[in-house]
């Protein structure tokens, strides 16, 4: 089998496309989330504890010199970061919990009681017929 033929038959399986959409919704997700931590959520939690912008959060290691940018930990960005892990994180877990409960509910209805077989249903003709003779 030729190298094009197999990346074809691997590129247009299903699972692979389902992959591609989920990727590419969970980027524009996670977005969204970054946006509502930074632009909702970090405001009044900054509010909360006197104003502090968290990514202003620095410790300077050496000072900004004659062009140089000064060299900083910039530890109030990660502290962002683990916010915006934590809320996607949360996000998502309620997300695959509604999934889990909905599949749960479709697992737990009854399925229809399968069609006789062709005997049964001779069977059943039969007896029919019998109760039918005076």
């Amino acid at each position: 089998m030729s190298i094009m033929k197999e990346f074809k038959e691997f590129a247009v399986k299903g699972n692979v496309v389902d992959m591609a959409v989920g990727i590419i919704i969970g980027v524009a997700f996670g977005k969204i989330v970054s946006s509502f931590v930074a632009d909702v959520l970090m405001p009044p939690i900054g509010m909360l504890i006197g104003g502090v912008d968290f990514s202003n959060l620095v410790i300077t290691l050496k000072a900004a010199e004659d062009g140089v940018e000064a060299v900083a930990i910039r530890y109030g960005v990660f502290i962002q970061a683990v916010f915006d892990f934590v809320i996607v994180a949360f996000a998502v877990f309620m997300a695959v919990k509604a999934l889990n409960s909905l599949r749960k509910k479709e697992a737990e209805t009854p399925a229809a009681p399968p069609a006789p077989s062709a005997q049964e249903q001779l069977l059943m003709e039969i007896r029919d017929l019998l109760k039918a003779k005076p």
